[in-house]
């Protein structure tokens, strides 16, 4: 699995960092080249660092299975590179005064990668799969609002909302909300996904490579590359050498380290914006965090900005819960904004457990280069003040697996942001949330709160609610929000067209070509 090659030995090179830093964002934007003629039969290999195992939309939670189906998938919108809704396989809704009804129009003659045309009847059956419990979708709270949903013709699809919803079109802009042909069992999708998007889905070698090739009855034009290569390559320095060599176009790093040795006369490197964060998740639900005081004195232990500077070399911005540019936390608003033992001590003290206690933070190698690097320093740091932590290192799947099923007591995470914050949260801090499981926290606080937060579209006031809604999040230490990270994207020069977009997203990487 993907495991940072540099370790805590790094964080000697800030000058390293500091230039690559410099490097990496003097390009930018779109990638490309004025004198290149694309090669239409060309395959285009992007590399990855954990094979993903997760081929249903609605499943998905790991960024490689993101990667992947979002070449496969087309959900009923899209985003913009502000990462806010547009018009995707629908235009964007009509909406009633009331707010209670979402009336959506299909493009006419799309097509399903198997031929079969794409009409409201499948949104439908989507949507409806994703809203059943028995489905255990990552989506399913995208959807709570929803009532009921009408199809009155083939392109037109209308849906009730029990309760006004101003996060509710957001959520349809997500993969995992992406729109699968009613008439295959979803056992056959498992094996081999059936979408409208891009690619269409070729092959598999486990732990190897994902092969798509071009869907030529794509709605949104013709794919650059005739086929795309997801290939599987766990080292960061094999990576490296795989985009120096040519056998890999595209990666994507989070090490500027990695990305800046990657960079030479035959690739070329972009930065990419965030609105991912990473956190240390704590499961109040777990005897050994159930205490407030216990979780506080956790928040206060920590130096989020040492957990940058020796876990991630420097990459990356502290943050709060809330990192949708409109609605953003302030990373100072918070118990201990900034490291204090002694306030740590305090709370351990109020907690019953002076002397410390133990606790158990799972990490993952494969899903994230920086993650076995920042458990460790977590861990370095809670020793000052007696709290023992053992870090439990796991594949990339086993990780998943044990996430999923909130079978742990804290967890080092990387998590997708969003421009809604409804998007961002709900799943996990609402008590019906379908992550609350693995989040561990609600209260009825929390869900009035979300409540309030979507009962309007006037943006002053949801800033309202989210400020409050944020302080109630990091006052109880539900979990400790440490950065919102830095990607960098490294290409073979003879890419063109990719465009970089908010935490490397790729879902228009049809658009690129290789020369």
């Amino acid at each position: 699995m993907k495991v940072n090659r540099f370790g805590r030995q790094a964080i000697v090179a800030g000058a390293a960092v500091a230039t690559a830093s410099m490097l990496l964002a003097g390009c930018t934007g779109t990638s490309s080249s004025p004198t290149a003629s694309a090669d239409p039969n060309a395959t285009l290999v992007f590399g990855i660092t954990a094979d993903p195992t997760q081929t249903i939309p609605w499943t998905t939670t790991s960024e490689q299975s993101v990667q992947v189906l979002s070449q496969i998938y087309s959900p009923l919108l899209t985003t913009n590179k502000d990462d806010q809704p547009v018009a995707n396989l629908a235009d964007l809704p009509k909406v009633s005064s009331d707010g209670l009804t979402y009336t959506f129009t299909l493009k006419d003659g799309l097509k399903f990668s198997n031929g079969s045309a794409l009409d409201s009847a499948d949104v439908k059956y989507t949507y409806e799969k994703i809203m059943d419990p028995a489905s255990k979708a990552s989506s399913r709270s995208y959807l709570a609002s929803v009532a009921s949903i009408d199809t009155p013709s083939p392109t037109t699809v209308v849906v009730h909302l029990s309760k006004p919803d101003a996060s509710f079109p957001s959520g349809l802009t997500a993969v995992n909300t992406g729109i699968v042909p009613s008439d295959v069992s979803v056992d056959s999708l498992q094996t081999t996904p059936v979408g409208s998007g891009p690619y269409k889905w070729a092959g598999r070698v486990a732990n190897e490579s994902i092969s798509l090739e071009r869907n030529p009855d794509f709605f949104g034009g013709k794919p650059g590359a005739a086929k795309v290569e997801f290939r599987i390559i766990p080292d960061d320095q094999s990576m490296v050498s795989a985009l120096k060599t040519g056998s890999v176009d595209v990666a994507i790093f989070d090490n500027p380290v990695t990305a800046k040795t990657a960079v030479s006369n035959k690739t070329k490197s972009m930065e990419a914006a965030s609105l991912q964060y990473h956190v240390l998740q704590l499961r109040a639900a777990s005897p050994v965090l159930s205490n407030v005081n216990s979780r506080l004195a956790i928040q206060c232990a920590i130096s989020r900005q040492d957990v940058i500077d020796t876990a991630a070399l420097g990459s990356g911005t502290v943050t709060g819960p809330i990192t949708s540019p409109e609605y953003r936390s302030d990373p100072k608003a918070q118990p201990c904004a900034k490291q204090d033992l002694k306030k740590a001590k305090e709370y351990m003290q109020k907690a019953g457990t002076p002397d410390g206690f133990t606790l158990n933070v799972m990490t993952s190698q494969g899903l994230y280069s920086t993650a076995v690097d920042e458990a460790q320093n977590v861990q370095a740091q809670l020793g000052k003040v007696g709290i023992k932590v053992n870090v439990q290192a796991l594949d990339s799947n086993a990780y998943v697996q044990k996430w999923l099923a909130g079978d742990f007591d804290a967890a080092i995470a990387q998590n997708a942001g969003s421009a809604d914050p409804n998007t961002m949260y709900a799943r996990y801090f609402t008590s019906g949330g379908t992550y609350n499981k693995v989040a561990g926290y609600s209260s009825p606080e929390l869900d009035k709160l979300f409540a309030d937060g979507i009962a309007t579209t006037d943006t002053a006031k949801r800033k309202t609610v989210y400020t409050q809604l944020s302080k109630e999040l990091v006052d109880n230490a539900a979990w400790v929000w440490l950065f919102t990270p830095k990607e960098y994207i490294v290409l073979n020069s003879s890419v063109t067209g990719f465009e970089a977009r908010y935490d490397a997203d790729v879902s228009t990487l049809w658009k690129a070509s290789l020369s």
